[in-house]
């Protein structure tokens, strides 16, 4: 792992067309040992339905980025045809020396929806708290008795805070856990990668809206199958969690395959380079 003062340039400017490469390239690697990592990802959004349970629940968000970085060595192994384990998952979570920039990644995403939330809704905007409280049990029944517009800006407002927050972490995540960088550098050396590169970014996108069409075809398709019946209903939400699942891990696959050649990655962090198996590491 290179030092967190190393003198090398930090990234590479890329062609316009490598934002498509990093596309097939994910493709390529999900493929390459596709169930193990679809099973990650189901362990992933396991973890992450934890979030309700109280006091625990905060862990579990400032626990996000670590987890992110989790999927990301799921990917680089799997580049370097290793062979995977669920575990791998939580490896961030049990390095001691990057916790802490993780957790504070966290606080950061926390703080930008606050402010995203706080920005769109307003100070006026206000929602009954005995809704709130049954929103945040999981009733899905309380969104038909909120105000429509207040839905529309709450959505609004989550989907700017995601776009800022990941447009953030984007490459801040991976050089945290790769590159080992102070969470300072790594957030604005990110943010230089992400505008010098501008054109495969752009690039990149635009293949992800192409292959959101079909996805979401497909989705609608299952959602129909889901409402034929018992046996096909059940069917149908099994085959949409895997498709979802499996959309999920080509985003991540893009972040992995984008950061490895702007930043020229090519070895695993220090503390997972061993051959020792994952459970040696996490114990």
């Amino acid at each position: 792992m290179n030092p967190p003062d190393s003198p090398r340039r930090d990234f590479r400017v890329l062609e316009a067309s490598q934002g498509f490469s990093w596309l097939a390239q994910s493709l390529a690697l999900l493929r390459s040992q596709a169930a193990r990592l679809l099973i990650i990802a189901l362990l992933m959004q396991l973890v992450l339905s934890l979030v309700q349970l109280p006091l625990f629940g905060i862990f579990i968000v400032l626990s996000v980025p670590a987890l992110t970085a989790g999927i990301l060595e799921a990917f680089h192994r799997a580049a370097l045809k290793k062979p995977l384990s669920p575990l791998v998952l939580f490896a961030p979570l049990f390095s001691p020396s990057h916790l802490g920039r993780f957790f504070a990644t966290g606080a950061l995403l926390i703080g930008i929806s606050i402010l995203c939330v706080s920005f769109v809704l307003g100070s006026t905007t206000q929602i009954d708290e005995t809704l709130l409280v049954r929103l945040q049990q999981g009733d899905a029944t309380v969104l038909e008795e909120i105000d429509p517009g207040f839905m529309v800006h709450l959505l609004a407002a989550f989907a700017i805070s995601l776009a800022v927050g990941g447009t953030v972490t984007f490459f801040s995540i991976p050089l945290v856990w790769f590159r080992n960088y102070r969470l300072g550098r790594a957030l604005v050396q990110g943010m230089k990668a992400l505008m010098a590169n501008w054109r495969p970014m752009l690039a990149l996108g635009l293949g992800l809206l192409l292959v959101t069409v079909p996805f979401m075809l497909l989705t609608a398709l299952l959602l129909q199958m889901a409402a034929a019946g018992p046996l096909l209903g059940s069917i149908g939400m099994g085959l949409v969690m895997a498709l979802l699942l499996l959309f999920q891990l080509l985003l991540f696959g893009t972040q992995y395959c984008s950061f490895s050649q702007i930043f020229v990655l090519e070895t695993p962090p220090k503390e997972l380079s061993s051959d020792g198996d994952d459970g040696q590491l996490l114990a």
